[in-house]
């Protein structure tokens, strides 16, 4: 049940849709007004990332933070459409690959696939790794 802001009352109908959002009008004052977005927090979405770059799928983190696979799906990829912002121009020294890697280029169709480099930087204990040769 949706309640009017202005003046409390609890018998509000909808009144369309403004900029994708449902608006509700007040039986009792006319007054129009949408509802706060209703959603999964920034710390959620941040968690859903962190467990997608250790390797779980969409419908595993989905199941441990108790939300829709297809929400997940939607914040890794407006993750990454929001990567371009943090790339670094940095070159890279140290690259760890497995055996993903692998097997996702032994594929004959790997559209849609690409490789994460993540710049761990120099407060990480792993940041300078290297093969003592």
């Amino acid at each position: 049940m949706v309640t009017c802001p202005k003046c409390g009352c609890g018998e509000c109908k909808k009144d369309g849709i403004v900029k994708g959002r449902q608006r509700h009008k007040c039986k009792s004052c006319g007054y129009r007004h949408t509802v706060q977005h209703v959603g999964k927090s920034s710390t959620v979405k941040r968690q859903a990332l962190e467990l997608y770059l250790e390797g779980l799928g969409f419908r595993s983190i989905g199941r441990f933070l108790k939300c829709s696979h297809v929400a997940v799906y939607n914040w890794i990829k407006a993750f990454g459409k929001a990567a371009d912002d943090i790339r670094s121009d940095k070159a890279i020294e140290v690259v760890e690959i497995d055996e993903m890697h692998s097997y996702i280029s032994s594929k004959k169709t790997f559209a849609g696939y690409g490789l994460l480099l993540i710049d761990m930087g120099k407060g990480s204990s792993t940041a300078y790794w290297a093969i003592a040769g």
